[in-house]
């Protein structure tokens, strides 16, 4: 097992890490920014390094800064999180380089699976369903280009082949604006990522975001902890998760994972991982593979009752996989409430001081945060303070536990979207489950006509 880890991430992430880490005998390293001094974890880490100030660039983003932290206490590997440095190839070849462990994938399937292209072509080759598209980057030849948007069919989607989380896409309805959104999307790539390649997909209109955890040993083993709905979505951002996902047949279900399961082992995939999907009419269509560890993975911890950050850790220190398929069985329904600091009707993001914070608590309720009375929320990063999750039997008794857990949370001082969580658990298409990407901002739009 690995001696001391050291984790290169903040706030909830961070104390998840050092739990895990906690329970295994490692001792732990806590790097952060002088913003940051106060986190829970660093309060509890056998050791904490303050890496510079507030700003991520300057901290959380600062490679020489990270690696000599590790150096300088003896620490044998680290732990990204996610966000941040996780899904960095570059930083992860030079941990490797500098003689650590890098908690994740390999750097070469990092950036095999960061760009789009290469990541579905991946995935095309192991038999993994795609969206019909452009097999590839789109050049400078204009006529090819309005011959494949005519053949996938209006409309279309350009995306970044950098691009994520929501950014470096854009919608086209006709072959009239096709070759200008081609050319604006590829100028907003570049200023945003550096990289302005970009491809043509089939747009679909009305999809369910579903997604399937896998965990590999680099050894060519690859195993899946079945499935997550991730619908309910503002800004192309995930609001609430649940698993399994409702009502996908089974046999469709185990198909795709069996497919993904395939992928994973022909790359010899290492450390845990999520294939993003679109599911529409009964079919899946790969989108995007994140090569970390998911916000939303309690969900699945809930349902499996397998830890996938002590399965992290495990495979790190050179383990092979200690679980089987058939080990590996669903039971139940988890549900997941992301509470952000933020006003819940402008979303405006509303940084400081927690006067007084009660978790709930009870049969099936499960709270991962770093927050505490007094503990100041700082402006400068991500607003998620805490992730409510909620289990039952089934999944109306997993909603009338969230339901209540979110009646019993208190955080006083600050503003959060505990409101908003309440308003989709009452919403009677929710609560039928199966609601598309769309459906929060189209319940959104509707609530603030009524307002006005």
């Amino acid at each position: 097992m690995l001696e001391k880890v050291l984790i290169a991430n903040r706030g909830e992430i961070a104390l998840r890490i050092l739990r895990a880490c906690k329970e295994l005998g490692i001792k732990t390293v806590a790097v952060h920014s002088s913003a940051d001094r106060d986190l829970m974890h660093v309060r509890l880490a056998d050791e904490s390094v303050c890496i510079g100030p507030a700003s991520a660039s300057k901290s959380y983003l600062n490679v020489p800064a990270i690696i000599s932290a590790t150096e300088v206490t003896d620490a044998v590997a680290i732990h990204p999180g996610y966000g941040f440095l996780s899904e960095n190839a570059d930083f992860a070849d030079q941990v490797e380089r500098s003689g650590f462990i890098f908690i994740g994938p390999r750097a070469e399937t990092i950036r095999l699976m960061g760009d789009k292209v290469s990541a579905i072509n991946a995935m095309k080759t192991a038999g993994v369903p795609t969206v019909p598209g452009s097999d590839g980057p789109l050049d400078d030849n204009a006529e090819r280009t309005l011959t494949i948007a005519k053949r996938i069919g209006y409309p279309v989607i350009i995306k970044a082949a950098a691009g994520g989380g929501g950014r470096g896409m854009r919608v086209v309805h006709s072959e009239a604006a096709l070759l200008k959104s081609i050319y604006v999307t590829q100028s907003e790539a570049k200023a945003a990522f550096g990289n302005d390649t970009v491809y043509l997909e089939k747009f679909l209109e009305n999809p369910r975001h579903v997604e399937i955890q896998v965990l590999g040993d680099g050894l060519g083993n690859a195993i899946y902890l079945g499935d997550r709905d991730c619908s309910m979505q503002r800004r192309h951002q995930k609001v609430l998760e649940e698993a399994p996902a409702p009502d996908i047949p089974d046999e469709i279900r185990n198909q795709v994972a069996e497919t993904c399961i395939k992928a994973c082992k022909l790359m010899k995939y290492r450390g845990a991982g999520t294939l993003e999907f679109l599911y529409q009419d009964k079919q899946f269509y790969f989108i995007e593979m994140n090569t970390r560890v998911q916000v939303e993975h309690p969900v699945t911890e809930m349902v499996t009752g397998i830890d996938i950050v002590k399965e992290q850790l495990k495979i790190a220190s050179g383990m092979p996989l200690s679980i089987r398929q058939e080990d590996v069985v669903i039971k139940g329904h988890a549900i997941e409430c992301r509470i952000n600091a933020e006003d819940p009707v402008s979303f405006m993001p509303c940084p400081g001081k927690i006067n007084l914070f009660h978790a709930p608590g009870g049969n099936g309720i499960r709270v991962d945060s770093h927050i505490y009375s007094g503990y100041t929320v700082p402006p400068y990063y991500d607003s998620l303070i805490a992730k409510l999750i909620s289990y039952g039997s089934s999944r109306d008794e997993a909603l009338v536990r969230m339901q209540n857990a979110l009646d019993e949370l208190l955080i006083d001082g600050i503003r959060t979207n505990t409101p908003l969580h309440k308003d989709i658990l009452r919403d009677p298409n929710f609560r039928k489950g199966g609601t598309n990407i769309h459906y929060l901002e189209h319940m959104l739009n509707g609530a603030h006509g009524k307002n006005s």
